[in-house]
Parts: C-alpha cells; sequence; structure tokens
C-alpha cells in the first residue's frame, strides 16, 4: 500500500497479506536465529505482534538490517490497512478530454481524503471523442472553432476558469488530433503496474492541457513514459501493432455502450459520468462502502 492510496499492482491489502507476511518473516527467522533467538512468533500470532516485534528488531548484520526494515514495513502497513475496503475503479476517457483531466485531478483529491478508509485500485479504458482524427494533427484552437463555431471563445474562457480551480492553466496551443497512440501506450503502461499507468494518464494530461504538447507526437509520448517510470515505450511505441488489438477489446467491453466521457465504473456497480467534484467520488465511496 502506498502513501497515496494506491495500491500497487498485486500488492496484498491488510490481513489478506499477513500469511504472506508471516511465511517471509519465517523463511528469515530460518537463515537468521541467531539474531532473531528466544523471539516466539508464529502463524497465530496476532498482526499486533508481528508489528510490536518488527518495530524493534534488532539490527545485528547489514542483511539483516535491510530484511528487517522492509518487513517492518510490509507489517506495519498490513496492520493499519486490516478492514480497509478495497474501491476498485474502472475510468473509461478519452486523453484529449478536459473533462477527463478536471475529472482526474478532483478523484486524485477524493482519494487522498479518503485513503486511510479505503485501498483504490484504478484501472484506465480508452474512448475515442473523435475516432477519424489525423493521424498528423490539427491546429487545436482552428479546429474547436470549425466544431462549436462562436461558442469556441466562450468555452475556452470557461475551460480556463475551471482548469485554474484545479490548480492548472488551461493552453489552447498546439495541435490535436488522433489518441489511438496514447492509448496504446496507457494500456502498456498498466502492464507495469496500474500506479505507474495513473501516473503515465496525468503525465498526458498536463502535456496535452497546459504545455500545448501534441498527444500524437512521438516524443512527448516517450517523456511522458520516462516521467512516470515506464519503461520500454519507445520501442513498444515503434510497432504500431503493439496493443492495437488490447485498446479495440478494452473499447468493446468498457465503452461500447457509453456516449461520453469521463465514465466511471466503481466496484463494477455505481456509476458515475462527467467531471465530477471531489465530493461526488467520497459519497460514491461511502455509498459502495455500506453496501459491501
Amino acid at each position: 500500500m502506498r502513501a497515496d492510496g494506491y495500491r500497487s499492482r498485486g500488492e496484498p491489502s491488510g490481513l489478506r497479506g499477513l500469511a504472506t507476511l508471516v511465511a517471509t518473516v519465517t523463511q528469515i527467522w530460518a537463515t537468521a536465529a541467531s539474531p532473531c533467538k528466544g523471539w516466539t512468533l508464529n502463524r497465530r500470532s496476532p498482526p499486533s505482534r508481528w508489528v510490536s516485534l518488527l518495530r524493534t528488531a534488532p539490527d545485528h548484520s547489514r542483511n539483516f538490517q535491510n530484511i528487517c526494515r522492509s518487513v517492518k514495513i510490509m507489517a506495519e502497513s498490513a496492520g493499519n490497512d486490516a478492514g480497509k475496503k478495497l474501491i476498485r475503479i474502472d475510468i473509461s476517457s478519452d486523453t484529449v478530454c478536459p473533462w477527463c483531466c478536471i475529472g482526474k485531478k478532483n478523484l486524485d483529491k477524493a482519494i487522498s481524503t479518503a485513503k486511510n478508509q479505503f485501498d483504490f485500485e484504478i484501472k484506465w479504458h480508452p474512448f475515442f471523442l473523435n475516432p477519424s482524427a489525423p493521424k498528423e494533427g490539427v491546429n487545436k484552437k482552428e479546429y474547436y472553432r470549425k466544431k462549436f463555431g462562436s461558442r469556441s471563445e466562450s468555452m475556452e474562457a470557461r475551460m480556463q476558469e475551471l482548469f485554474r480551480g484545479i490548480g492548472l492553466e488551461y493552453n489552447m496551443s498546439g495541435l490535436t488530433g488522433n489518441t489511438m497512440d496514447s492509448h496504446r501506450l496507457i494500456y502498456y503502461a498498466g502492464t507495469q503496474g496500474l500506479e505507474k499507468q495513473h501516473k503515465l494518464v496525468e503525465e498526458l494530461f498536463i502535456g496535452y492541457f497546459t504545455q500545448g504538447r501534441y498527444i500524437g507526437d512521438r516524443e512527448f509520448l516517450v517523456e511522458a513514459a520516462a516521467k512516470a517510470e515506464v519503461d520500454g515505450a519507445a520501442e513498444f511505441l515503434d510497432n504500431p501493432n503493439n496493443g492495437l488489438q488490447e485498446v479495440n477489446e478494452e473499447l468493446e467491453q468498457y465503452s461500447s455502450n457509453i456516449s461520453g466521457v469521463p465514465y466511471y465504473v466503481i466496484n463494477g456497480k455505481h456509476r458515475l459520468s462527467g467531471g465530477q467534484p471531489p465530493e461526488a467520488f467520497l459519497q460514491a465511496f461511502e455509498v459502495i462502502a455500506g453496501r459491501e
């Protein structure tokens, strides 16, 4: 469990992780019996006993120091997370959707508020606002002017106001266009961990909406992946077929029956759409927790 409330992929939660913890510590005890001599712990010992003893574990060697330090963190996390409910959130989104960016920032704020009550798993899924958008990109201002006419200026002003509300400066410079490569990369990031995927989405939003970066630019995509600590992004993007089938499969599974984004499905049951405020997410978390 990470400090920001997101669970790393495959990370055990609460008491469910204690079996793994106990097995790990038991192995350590077997290979380092001398420093641990006289300690009485077994698989039936309560979590508090593990946490208490591991917090005061003697550090007799460098290896044992490192082992005990890691296990202390595991034990304390297991003890602290005991009883937390898991909130899984599937998000359908497009990387050129400003409301998706707003919704993400508000969701992050809600998660930060509720991280001591719940564990969270966030997964992003593709949606295409304009499936036929050109890969080479077009001027963003001109595109919106053609699409929305005289309303485009008032819409831009409104977005600037909303983005300031989440601590960002909305920037309409640069190009807009096809988002397939960004969705392929988001899928790929998810194979390395959902926390990396979530961070990548953040970097893509920041670059596109506040820095005038083009969402279809390979250099920008690789830079965003590096900031999110996603390995092998350049090589993955080099083959245009990588991730293509998976993106289309997710599009069919999660986004085929919706007409707009962002769209959130919480624990497979509770649904929200649009750039919801943090309070709406917090209320949804409580409703879900009360039903399960």
